[in-house]
């Protein structure tokens, strides 16, 4: 039916070019943010699912950062427990030098003290921002660890989220590395004797710190590299949820501009009808 009141050919034209329009807009959008998914209301479902990835995310990313003081930290405590193995390596060479009798054992002793001096002068300087795994007193409130946060774990798309943590304890050189009281000074031969015993074992305990910190670091530089790995994946996940894909949007967009033409022609078409209806009655 046709009428001069009511022009249902332009109002299908206009709701079909109010349509076109508004993708039309969406795809400008998307293209102009890079984001298909930007607000809530574009796909509610994805982007509660990638909102609370981009929050893990982010605690990831803060996490490399702890992680990277931890491994500073126990970087710091291990080259100073390896450096402690060289000073004990030389204390006892200087004892075993001690077992012969006509050598001055005077000036062995006062070589030995002053690389005991230096033992000790290592322990207390071994610290990164105030941490220091060599001695007794990690932090100076009493501990006697470092623990660094490793993972964030979450079960179940909208689960409680857990913390894991990798403890470093300290290899307290501080007390079981106490050579100016526990090591013989060298005045003789038998003197030099037990002295050889005793260093072998401060130098046994030595290397034995010094590995558990070596193994320390690389755990931590291990879970550094995963943790950045994981943050990496997750945000390439959150990417091909949301992001725009440029190539698709940009066909997209041309096709709806020639859909736009195309709408505007038939609304204009639609808007002569009327006037074509007046020349029946001008016969």
């Amino acid at each position: 039916m046709s009428s001069i009141l009511t022009n249902f050919g332009a109002m299908t034209a206009l709701r079909t070019l109010k349509a076109i329009n508004g993708n039309l807009m969406d795809v400008q959008t998307s293209i102009s943010t890079g984001k298909r998914i930007g607000e809530a209301k574009d796909n509610s479902a994805v982007w509660a699912i990638a909102k609370t990835m981009e929050s893990d995310i982010s605690g990831f990313r803060s996490i490399e950062d702890g992680l990277a003081l931890g491994e500073a930290t126990v970087a710091v405590a291990s080259a100073g427990a390896e450096q402690i193995v060289d000073k004990l390596t030389e204390i006892k060479e200087l004892i075993v030098s001690g077992q012969s009798e006509n050598v001055d054992h005077d000036t062995i002793q006062q070589d030995i003290a002053s690389k005991v001096e230096q033992v000790q002068a290592i322990i207390s300087a071994a610290q990164f921002n105030g941490a220091n795994l060599l001695a007794s007193d990690v932090d100076g409130s009493g501990a006697t660890s470092v623990g660094v946060l490793a993972s964030l774990n979450r079960v179940g798309a909208g689960g409680a989220v857990t913390t894991e943590e990798i403890v470093v304890n300290s290899v307290n050189f501080e007390s079981n590395l106490d050579l100016a009281s526990n090591l013989t000074s060298i005045t003789d031969t038998t003197s030099a004797a037990t002295a050889l015993s005793e260093i072998e074992g401060f130098l046994q305990t030595a290397i034995t710190g010094a590995a558990a910190l070596g193994s320390s670091s690389a755990r931590l530089e291990d879970q550094a590299d995963f943790v950045g790995r994981l943050a990496d994946s997750m945000q390439q996940g959150v990417s091909v949820m949301t992001d725009t894909n440029m190539e698709e949007a940009s066909a997209r967009l041309a096709a709806l501009k020639t859909q736009q033409e195309l709408a505007i022609q038939s609304l204009t078409i639609a808007n002569q009808a009327p006037r074509l209806l007046l020349q029946l009655f001008q016969r």
